[in-house]
């Protein structure tokens, strides 16, 4: 597991986490946030690049103060786009092999397994220096799992690729994943981590706001109605019987007289209903669909409403 036990950050007077306690296991875990929350500050303190003020972190048995033993273990990407002059993809890659003290033979042959798992293949010849934004990201993220590390850390590293180099990057994160590495990474573009995550914790102003899978996450937001999406042939049948429920909190009419966005505190008991009225009055369903059961929905309700605990 990693662990982290109390940790604070502070930079100065300066908050960059709090009182954070995680245990994250292996599998596709995303911290979520928009800039300033603290992501960078945590993956950091993970990959031992920064000491926390306070608190204890263990990565996978090794305390993050022991950087050398955590450096064969650990990969980390970062977001800052700064390579050397001069270098060539290959070259950017082995050089890095070299520092983690391997064999020349077995840097060369892990430097070009890397990067071919990261499509660099064709360009790894080439200098970094005329690489697009995407190729820079892509290098980056070869450096960091060319060593086999057992811990991925990606801070954003889905920034400047296009939707190809997406949709193949998310597979190869699924891949370290299914082999049984932890895979930590960041994002602010939060319906990604909808399609790629096994489990989000959810940062705001230095705070850890909620953790787990996203829908076991808001399944513990009670209080907060769940709004389903209903397009049929006769809404305002549906919406006359919806009342009959005392978990029935709004229901909007769609101006087309098509559908109906309905707001229950009991999605269960809704779609009970709905199958009643299908049943009882033939009703024509085109569409039934959760509108919020997202990470988006999530994230925005815990920052409006709940925010950090004092």
């Amino acid at each position: 597991m990693i662990v982290f036990e109390d940790v604070s950050k502070f930079y100065g007077e300066v908050l960059g986490v709090n009182r954070i306690s995680l245990t994250i296991a292996p599998g596709i875990t995303s911290l979520v946030g928009p800039n300033g929350s603290g992501k960078t500050t945590l993956m950091n303190l993970m990959a031992g690049l920064l000491r926390p003020t306070k608190g204890r972190i263990v990565v996978d048995g090794i305390p993050a103060d022991h950087p050398e033993r955590l450096g064969r273990k650990l990969g980390y990407c970062t977001q800052y786009d700064s390579f050397p002059r001069g270098l060539t993809g290959y070259e950017f890659v082995h050089s890095t092999l070299r520092l983690h003290g391997l064999p020349e033979r077995e840097c060369r042959d892990r430097a070009v397994r890397a990067i071919a798992r990261v499509g660099l293949s064709e360009a790894s010849g080439r200098r970094v220096a005329g690489y697009s934004k995407g190729m820079r990201q892509r290098i980056r993220l070869a450096q960091a799992i060319a060593h086999d590390p057992h811990v991925v850390v990606l801070d954003e590293p889905l920034n400047g690729l296009d939707p190809m180099a997406r949709s193949e990057t998310i597979a190869l994160f699924r891949q370290l994943a299914d082999e049984g590495r932890f895979v930590v990474l960041s994002s602010h573009i939060l319906h990604e981590v909808d399609l790629l995550s096994d489990r989000v914790i959810l940062v705001h102003h230095g705070y850890v706001v909620a953790e787990g899978k996203i829908a076991g996450v808001r399944d513990e937001i009670e209080e907060h109605p769940v709004q389903v999406l209903v397009r049929c042939d006769r809404p305002a049948l549906v919406a006359s019987r919806i009342f009959e429920l005392d978990s029935a909190v709004e229901i909007k009419l769609h101006e087309d007289r098509r559908g109906l966005l309905v707001h229950t505190r009991d999605a269960d008991k809704f779609y009970l209903l709905l199958n009643r009225l299908v049943l009882e009055h033939g009703l024509d369903l085109e569409a039934v669909a959760p509108a919020d059961e997202d990470v988006q929905a999530v994230y925005t309700y815990l920052i409006e409403r709940e925010g950090p605990t004092s």
